[in-house]
């Protein structure tokens, strides 16, 4: 079959151009699809009614309508009356008190903001209950409406708000599922009618520091994770000619006059040079650091028992995408581990910036601390590799290892379980992927740990356990 297609230069420009429009009207749309869901959702928290009472309300109106006023139908009639008075009741009700209760609770942490010199610091652990200290007051003169609050920012916590001892406030309990650092954090109020008919929500941003750590599991211990640097040590061929004076060759213009075998000259009047060997040792200096991964809670914890146990040796230097510092202490390191998911966006990858900074004198070994997950960072890490003369160590961690791959989604649609069935499933890693994993890996770099927080063992590059 014959087509009719002809090649001239307009011809070559004009896919470009429209595939360019296109890109340009995809973007447009995604930018509109985005509004039009914030919109949505800011509409839906400043709404009074409720679902339940948005239908109670059009059921009596069209009732009222209908059979009150049209058939003069006097039973309808009342109780649709009835019904509109409730509704605006408990519309007017839980907004009178959303009202006031936003200005007690804004004049009341003001109060404690001037009263205080310093922001409030929570420094929390993920997956374990923990007070913040923030309360409410019962308001028992306000009836027939309750109050609940979130915080929405920063994400993956968990509220839990119980009565006090003596039953006159609300105190906040969170549990954090994931770790964290902001300076912010952000409430969502809710006050709603007994009946479920109205709401008034409203969000309050109160300054102070949130720090919650990665959940160490069930680690315990690390083998001991040191570096690699050319010294004086062990024999090695791609070390520096910095050990002992093993190597013997003959003398050559050039030479130092030191290294001049003298005793053998005296004997044969052969000059010989002893010059030092190749080789490597177990440095006292350890860079390590973190990368960020949508999965790299498991790494996160990995590096936190580290930092905390000792693994690094006694001089370290330790950094994680999003932070621009390095650090050898323990508690600035945790900062930086909890500072390093990314709450809005993507973090940048910044392996190369901490290398350029503290991998530049002489011969450096750097461990890495990853999720075992196929991620973006593999090419990032491929590429740092053959840009810097480091030799690396990769530390993979994961939540548990599955026999088989991870079921697809219409498996997992029809065969659904718990909840927290379906997410242990979604965080293992299976056998299979963590084995081209490491396959991948083990090309680039001079070892490789594989850690399961889940039972906290460890295993190296052909997974035998350590």
């Amino acid at each position: 079959m014959l087509c009719n297609c002809y090649w001239s230069p307009r011809a070559c420009f004009k896919p470009l151009n429209a595939r360019a429009s296109n890109v340009s009207e995809v973007e447009k749309h995604i930018c509109g699809v985005a509004i039009m869901r914030r919109l949505m959702a800011l509409l839906r928290e400043r709404f009074p009614l409720s679902t339940q009472g948005l239908a109670v309300l059009l059921i009596a109106i069209l009732a009222l309508q209908r059979y009150g006023y049209g058939r003069m139908d006097l039973v309808v009639f009342a109780l649709a009356v009835c019904a509109l008075a409730i509704v605006c009741f408990s519309t007017v009700i839980v907004l009178l008190g959303g009202l006031i209760l936003r200005h007690q609770i804004r004049h009341t942490l003001e109060m404690e903001a001037l009263l205080r010199r310093n922001t409030p610091r929570i420094k929390v652990e993920a997956g374990y209950p923990n007070e913040t200290g923030f309360s409410l007051s019962t308001m028992p003169w306000l009836p027939l409406i309750g109050v609940t609050w979130e915080i929405v920012h920063p994400d993956a916590i968990e509220n839990r708000n119980r009565l006090s001892e003596d039953e006159q406030r609300w105190e906040e309990e969170i549990i954090p599922r994931k770790r964290c650092r902001t300076q912010q954090i952000t409430r969502r109020f809710t006050v709603r009618d007994v009946l479920g008919f109205s709401r008034f929500t409203w969000r309050f941003t109160q300054e102070g520091e949130l720090l919650a750590l990665p959940q160490a599991g069930n680690i315990r211990a690390l083998p001991l994770l040191r570096s690699l640097t050319a010294e004086d040590g062990i024999p090695d061929p791609g070390g520096n000619p910095e050990g002992d004076r093993m190597e013997i060759r003959p003398y050559v213009p050039g030479d130092s006059v030191r290294n001049i075998m003298w005793k053998v000259y005296a004997r044969n009047r052969l000059l010989n040079v002893r010059l030092p060997e190749r080789s490597v040792f177990h440095s006292s200096r350890t860079l390590a650091y973190l990368v960020s991964s949508p999965s790299d809670e498991a790494a996160a914890a990995v590096a936190r028992v580290a930092v905390e146990s000792g693994s690094l040796g006694d001089d370290w230097l330790f950094s994680a995408d999003g932070s621009d510092n390095a650090s050898g202490q323990v508690d600035e390191a945790l900062e930086i581990i909890a500072g390093s998911r990314a709450i809005n966006g993507l973090l940048p990858y910044g392996l190369d910036a901490f290398l350029q900074r503290h991998g530049s004198q002489g011969s450096t070994h750097c461990i890495v601390f990853v999720g075992a997950q196929m991620a973006p960072w593999l090419p990032q890490l491929r590429a740092s590799i053959a840009r810097f003369r480091v030799r690396f160590s990769i530390v993979l961690a994961t939540d548990g290892l599955a026999a088989e791959e991870a079921p697809k989604a219409w498996q997992r649609l029809l065969f659904r379980g718990s909840n927290s069935t379906d997410k242990q499933a979604i965080e293992n890693t299976s056998v299979a992927d963590l084995s081209r994993l490491l396959t991948q890996v083990g090309q680039l770099v001079e070892s490789t740990l594989v850690v399961d927080r889940d039972t906290g063992q460890s295993f190296d590059k052909r997974m035998n356990r350590i």
